[in-house]
């Protein structure tokens, strides 16, 4: 017999193909049958035959070679046609041949069995030829429609994992992209921004290396971040202003110029060629190279936010295949992925620029305002700058302490330390509403000018009335050398008066009542006005004025007076806060001789109030404001500093467990300030050996934390303000030892 193609599986034919003869198997144990069967069959088939059912499945054990169809008889010596058709039914690798019975045997049980037994026809003898080929045809039609659905079940098979397999990739894709995403609009950190973008980039793309560039305000691209080690920050740069003739091997743009430049994602399947769609690839070739690269594709896709100027690129290198590994180019439809991942950088970029810009913005209208109030005054300028340079040095200090109390203590994070710093540049914001004259009192008569003036002027008023009574007795034929002795003793007094008078406005540590006592007899003193004290006055002098009856003129004055237009009433009084410090009755009070018996300084009760009143305001402002959760701390670190831990500050009363370390050192770094500042008009600048023992009295006393105290001295922060804001002529030698211990009522809280 003759050879054919082996097929262990259906035979799917193409219309291209050469059509090829079937084979067909006859069984049967009758020779002159297997004769006539092969003679009618030969013509269109490859015939086979064998007299037994043994020999017919040894045939059919033999290699690959199986028959397209076998017409077996039933009734065979050995096996019956029914028991090899069960045989090869129930063999996976011949259960699909169609199997026709061709018997003698007519009952309509016997047709009924060979068809359950998995036959595709049942013929009985005699056949008529036409009836037999036209049944053979018929089951080879059948089996090749049953083949070709079968092999189309396969494809369809296939694509339907390998559109599950795109699927689960794209859906995987997708939610790395939806990841990302979150991730990126959580991220604070501009550089942990960049770099998740990155990694996502690259395994989304599934490529080699991605690199971001990022517009510079010189309108240049610079790597900003590349997750490929040897492509460092700033290690490329490229113009992004029109192309020069001439620039690069073609003239031709870049991959990241041109995509910036257009907004426009690039695509560069073989980067070995020189130049690809008008681009130069020579210079990323050479890039990549010197960092162990060979690229072969690249994508380069625009970072544009809201307003679409292309602000960046990501430039992704060498594609790999997800299986093999193999360096491919990019599938367009990962592109859109890249995209999108692109835009979602973009926004988080931008909102990272605006948060920096808003923090900028604020950090420098709160330094401006601190400036503000320091210009305000001559005299203290500069506190609102230096009040928080000292704060900030030892809270740099404190965090570096690892035992003791103070070893918990850190701001967490560079928020924190911006809330600190925020509150320590506006700790006396509220000094905006204190007057400038009260702020920069230097003597007790001081308003906008220093009264003492008008008051020398009295003096002068009394000098020339003892001059005149001086003349006036000499005129009358009295005794001249007797009136010039009277005049000589007035002088003498008012002279000493008025210096006594003049010292007692400077105020100072303390005034005895000797000194009170006789600033009220000299007050006793009267002068001749002879002018209408209402002429030339604002409205508001006038109102206050009419408090008094006009007087006729002339009138006798007291020379040193409390009047009542010199009392300020209170037009309305603040509620609110649970602040201790209660307000006097008048606003202000300018009496004459009320503010020259100011028993120590310069400020009276009022003025006093009004200057401590600021930090009620700062606290009130700040409140006030809308501040968000990572700045609420702000209040309390700008308004603690005039607390104590023994709860005698103000404006709250607050105690040592009230009082947060930042709080602590805000007031160690206010005093200190203070003490040492040359710009103060009431007090001359302290040394450095006398600021150090008068803060260690405020520690003695429980005003101020001792352990932040002694570690302001033994961190060496005290002499490193000094050399920074001191006059060298204050800097002087310490002995810090005597100072340190001696703990006061509460360590830090």
């Amino acid at each position: 017999m003759e050879g054919g193609p082996a097929t262990g599986a259906v035979l799917v034919r193409h219309a291209d193909q050469p059509r090829q003869k079937r084979t067909i198997l006859v069984v049967d144990d009758t020779a002159d049958n297997l004769a006539l069967l092969a003679g009618l069959l030969k013509d269109n088939y490859r015939v086979k035959l064998a007299n037994s059912g043994e020999k017919a499945l040894a045939l059919l054990a033999q290699g690959d070679d199986l028959p397209d169809l076998i017409l077996l008889d039933v009734v065979m010596p050995g096996l019956s046609g029914y028991e090899v058709c069960q045989r090869l039914k129930s063999d996976a690798r011949t259960q699909a041949i169609p199997i026709i019975f061709l018997t003698g045997m007519r009952s309509e049980e016997d047709e009924s069995k060979g068809l359950a037994l998995g036959a595709a026809d049942y013929i009985t003898k005699p056949v008529s030829p036409p009836i037999l080929l036209a049944r053979v045809q018929t089951q080879l039609l059948v089996r090749d429609a049953l083949g070709l659905l079968e092999a189309q079940n396969i494809q369809l098979g296939d694509q339907v994992r390998r559109t599950g397999l795109a699927l689960g990739e794209a859906r995987a894709k997708l939610a790395k992209l939806v990841e990302i995403g979150i991730a990126l609009g959580r991220d604070t950190d501009r550089q942990a921004l960049m770099q998740r973008a990155l990694l996502g980039a690259r395994d989304i793309a599934n490529c080699e290396a991605v690199s971001l560039f990022m517009r510079t305000p010189e309108n240049t691209l610079r790597i900003a971040f590349s997750t490929h080690a040897g492509l460092e920050a700033g290690s490329a740069e490229l113009p992004l202003d029109t192309p020069r003739v001439g620039e690069g091997a073609a003239g031709g743009d870049r991959v990241a110029q041109r995509v910036a430049r257009t907004g426009a994602t690039v695509v560069v399947n073989d980067a070995r060629l020189a130049t690809a769609n008008g681009l130069d690839l020579d210079p990323l070739r050479r890039l990549a190279e010197s960092v162990g690269l060979s690229p072969l594709s690249v994508l380069g896709v625009p970072l544009k936010p809201r307003d679409g100027k292309v602000i960046g690129v990501i430039l992704m290198i060498n594609a790999q295949d997800s299986r093999s590994g193999a360096i491919c180019p990019f599938d367009p439809e990962i592109i859109g992925f890249t995209e999108a991942l692109a835009a979602q950088t973009a926004v988080a970029l931008e909102n990272h620029e605006l948060v920096d810009a808003q923090k900028n913005l604020t950090d420098s209208m709160i330094q401006m305002l601190a400036g503000a109030i320091d210009t305000k005054s001559p005299y203290t300028g500069g506190h609102c700058a230096r009040v928080p340079e000292l704060a900030f040095m030892l809270a740099e200090e404190a965090e570096r302490v690892q035992e003791g109390p103070l070893a918990d203590f850190s701001f967490k994070g560079e928020q924190e330390w911006r809330e600190f710093r925020i509150g320590a540049w506006l700790h006396d914001c509220g000094k905006v509403t204190t007057p400038e004259y009260v702020v920069d009192k230097a003597t007790k008569l001081e308003t906008i000018v220093n009264r003492i003036h008008e008051i020398r002027t009295r003096f002068e008023v009394l000098l020339r009335d003892a001059k005149v009574q001086e003349l006036e007795t000499v005129l009358a034929g009295g005794s001249a050398a007797q009136a010039r002795g009277e005049f000589e003793r007035r002088k003498a007094q008012l002279l000493d008066d008025f210096a006594f008078v003049a010292e007692c406005n400077l105020g100072g540590e303390s005034m005895d009542e000797a000194h009170v006592v006789r600033l009220r007899e000299i007050a006793q003193e009267t002068w001749l006005r002879h002018f209408d004290d209402r002429l030339g006055l604002s409205h508001e002098e006038l109102r206050l004025h009419e408090k008094t009856p006009r007087a006729d003129l002339p009138t006798r004055e007291p020379l040193l007076a409390d009047q009542p237009y010199h009392l300020i009433e209170r037009q309305r009084i603040e509620e609110g806060g649970d602040f201790k410090l209660k307000p006097p009755p008048y606003l202000y009070n300018r009496g004459e001789l009320y503010n020259l018996c100011i028993r120590h300084g310069t400020l009276n009760a009022e003025e006093r109030f009004k200057i401590n009143e600021h930090i009620i305001q700062t606290i009130r402002m700040l409140e006030s404001m809308p501040l968000p959760d990572d700045l609420k701390r702000v209040p309390e670190y700008a308004g603690t500093h005039h607390e104590t831990l023994r709860g005698t500050g103000y404006p709250r009363g607050l105690e040592a467990a009230q009082l947060s370390i930042p709080a602590r050192i805000m007031a160690i770094a206010d005093i200190f300030e203070a003490l040492t500042a040359r710009d103060r008009p009431y007090q001359k600048a302290k040394s450095l050996s006398k600021a150090v023992e008068i803060l260690h009295q405020f520690k003695r006393k429980g005003h101020i934390d001792p352990v932040l105290f002694d570690l302001f001295l033994t961190s060496g922060v005290y002499m490193a303000y000094a050399r920074r804001y001191m006059d060298p002529a204050q800097i002087d030698a310490v002995d810090i030892q005597p100072y340190l211990g001696e703990q006061g009522p509460s360590g830090p809280g």
